[in-house]
């Protein structure tokens, strides 16, 4: 029996690695895709609004389809879901290659990137003890902003010189982890579904939504990660437009800025990995006003140096942020209504934020706001939502 177990926990152990392969190729890919999309709306002559809003025909799957995504990853094996949301990235990717519209093509994308994600957070509490849970994430998030880096500067790079020998790569990059997702074991299915009817899913999610909601740490968990996919997502643009004014930097020099941010990512969790605990996750908030301030500051720099520095260290307190809210929202949502559910669950509000956050960017953009104005307000909103979520957290502790 113990043999059988140590060749169990060897199986899971290499479905692991197998995972992480796919997540980074599949990351890599999508962030690399983004940046093309940009470059060929440029190529267009497109209105400059038109970029921001790739992020919302992106997202926009992620809320309309979370009510079934989550109940599919809890109801089939997760490395096929994750198989064939790749695929459907790669139709995406080889139909922003034929002609189609940039936005339409992304948002393509973006129904494989809804229906990829819950599989791809909930398949780590059965491949995975709770103990790991916090480290796994790092290594997830920290292999994630790996690709974000090299994804911008491959994005930035090819797209400037050729989209549509960007996209190729990318096809190729989606093909791969396609293939990594089949070597991933068949887990036990949790949560099966009663009911394929669409009332039933809406119902259940809805349901899910309300209880998450309404535990205080998964309601915690899902304000601070909410805040930082929505203010990460939307950053990126900013600071394109931003280098580009300040530091007169065009697209390949100012995914290299962005890439900064990734970096600093990483090594935030890289630390919160080895040193920050899930249960002292509450503890940490302060971080997220530090990260508002500096983004605030960027308005008062001049210099590529000075700016890679600060986006460097936003990087950080992000990373050190939420590496353990997530671990903390995958284990009260794998504990309370099933792991393929709580990511969905998230999905929507993360997404949400993103399309909140994103479409203030792009009613500013098309408004004429300046840019500094708008680093400025983005940075304020950052600092004190978290000032403010710190304030109700501590009282509601006491």
């Amino acid at each position: 029996m113990q043999q059988k177990l140590s060749n169990q926990s060897s199986v899971h152990s290499r479905g692991f690695y197998f995972f992480l392969s796919a997540q980074f190729l599949s990351a890599l890919a999508d962030n690399a895709l983004l940046f093309a999309a940009i470059a060929l709306l440029a190529n267009m002559q497109a209105p400059e609004w038109h970029q921001p809003l790739l992020l919302q025909f992106f997202v926009i799957s992620y809320i309309f389809l979370a009510p079934f995504v989550g109940a599919i990853a809890d109801a089939f094996p997760k490395s096929n879901v994750m198989f064939f949301s790749n695929a459907i990235k790669l139709v995406g990717s080889l139909a922003m290659l034929a002609g189609v519209p940039p936005l339409y093509s992304y948002g393509i994308v973006g129904i494989g990137a809804a229906s990829y994600s819950p599989a791809k957070y909930g398949i780590l509490t059965e491949l995975l003890p709770p103990k790991e849970l916090v480290a796994a994430n790092g290594w997830v998030e920290g292999l994630t902003v790996a690709a974000i880096i090299l994804g911008a500067i491959v994005g930035g790079i090819f797209a400037n010189f050729s989209p549509q020998i960007a996209i190729i790569i990318i096809s190729f990059l989606y093909l791969a982890a396609a293939i990594c997702n089949r070597y991933i074991p068949f887990v036990p299915i949790d949560h099966k579904l009663n009911t394929k009817n669409p009332i039933y899913l809406l119902k259940d999610f809805y349901t899910s939504l309300k209880k998450l909601w309404a535990d205080p740490l998964g309601q915690l968990s899902l304000v601070i990660t909410t805040l930082f996919w929505g203010a990460g997502a939307t950053l990126r643009l900013v600071v394109i437009a931003w280098a580009a004014f300040a530091l007169s930097f065009g697209l390949d020099k100012a995914t290299m800025l962005t890439a900064m941010v990734a970096l600093g990512v990483a090594i935030g969790s890289v630390i919160a990995a080895k040193y920050i605990k899930m249960k002292d996750a509450v503890n940490i908030l302060i971080i997220g006003f530090f990260m508002g301030a500096l983004v605030c500051a960027m308005i008062f720099l001049s210099t590529w140096k000075s700016a890679a520095i600060n986006l460097l260290l936003i990087g950080v307190f992000s990373g050190i942020l939420i590496v353990p809210m997530n671990a903390l929202l995958q284990y009260r949502g794998h504990k309370i209504i099933g792991a393929g559910h709580s990511i969905a669950v998230q999905n929507f509000s993360e997404n949400l934020g993103i399309l909140i956050l994103s479409g203030a960017y792009t009613f500013m953009v098309k408004h004429s706001l300046p840019i500094n104005g708008i680093v400025f307000i983005f940075g304020l909103f950052v600092a004190l939502t978290m000032i403010t979520a710190l304030i109700y957290y501590e009282d509601a502790g006491k």
